[in-house]
């Protein structure tokens, strides 16, 4: 006797934030999406800022030299330019479509610094938390321009910029990350287009509304523009474009379930180890 596999339960939004202002670095404005007394966590995700100004005063100071430990840094850029450096010699600069994601492990000191004095700067960073047994790691950078970060084209007009894991039609991105398995992926749809992809079941998932309005799910829950939406249980997520084109995130990743335990710029499991990577930092042990 033979069963028919069962359709995945769809994903629907749980629930929803539009962030907070929030300046950080020296003094760059932008809104802070996970990360904030609304949403904490959203495990392995730690932080979500999305930055957006033309208007130079708010982003030319940029985020001059600071430590990181513990986790993983995702910068991805719509549009300008980025430059970094750390104090392990290593430096680049990112631009629209391409993607840095630094393990900063055992510690790193670096700088992102806006490769403009004008213009629209545009993008994210995203926190990614890391094991236990990674956090002292040695740091590392996965770094792709935008000719090496795959956009996928579909028929109907859909693009999709692949940075992590693989869309339904069969494109990888270019980021390889065993802790988590993510997902990331920027996805361009025309008005009254649809969308599906399967994620893992035991993924968090998250869509980030970069432009345009989406119907999510069965329910069709309304997603408006710069709002983020935690969506529930399911191995598929399915949306439409509703009365114009949209532009989105989707990011999914497997959580960690381990404590965290946080200080500034670490992220550690204890708070011990939160004091000792302040020490360390203090005493020039990066």
């Amino acid at each position: 006797m033979t069963t028919t596999p069962q359709p995945a339960q769809i994903r629907e939004v749980v629930a929803t934030t539009p962030g907070m202002p929030a300046t950080d670095g020296d003094g760059v404005k932008m809104t802070r999406i996970i990360g904030t007394p609304e949403l904490n966590m959203l495990d392995p995700f730690l932080l979500l800022d999305a930055f957006e100004s033309d208007q130079p005063q708010d982003y030319i100071g940029g985020f001059p030299s600071h430590p990181h430990r513990g986790f993983e840094t995702v910068t991805y850029l719509l549009a300008g330019r980025m430059r970094h450096k750390d104090n392990a010699g290593n430096e680049g600069v990112i631009e629209p479509g391409g993607v840095q994601w630094m393990t900063a492990g055992k510690g790193i000191v670096h700088s992102e610094m806006p490769e403009q004095e004008d213009g629209l700067l545009m993008g994210f960073q995203l926190w990614v938390n890391l094991p236990a047994k990674a956090k002292m790691s040695d740091p590392a950078y996965q770094e792709f321009p935008p000719a090496q970060t795959p956009l996928e084209r579909r028929e109907d007009g859909t693009e999709i910029r692949v940075i992590a894991g693989t869309t339904g039609e069969g494109t990888t991105g270019v980021v390889q990350n065993g802790f988590v398995q993510p997902t990331y992926l920027d996805v361009s749809l025309p008005a009254g287009g649809h969308f599906s992809q399967a994620v893992d079941p035991g993924d968090n998932a998250f869509l980030f509304v970069i432009d345009g309005e989406l119907e999510v799910g069965r329910q069709a829950t309304y997603l408006g523009r710069r709002t983020l939406g935690i969506l529930g249980e399911g191995g598929r997520i399915e949306l439409r474009a509703t009365s114009g084109a949209s532009r989105f995130l989707l990011v999914s990743a497997q959580p960690l379930n381990e404590p965290v335990a946080r200080g500034g710029p670490f992220v550690m499991n204890t708070k011990e180890e939160i004091i000792q990577a302040f020490d360390d930092y203090k005493h020039n042990r990066f």
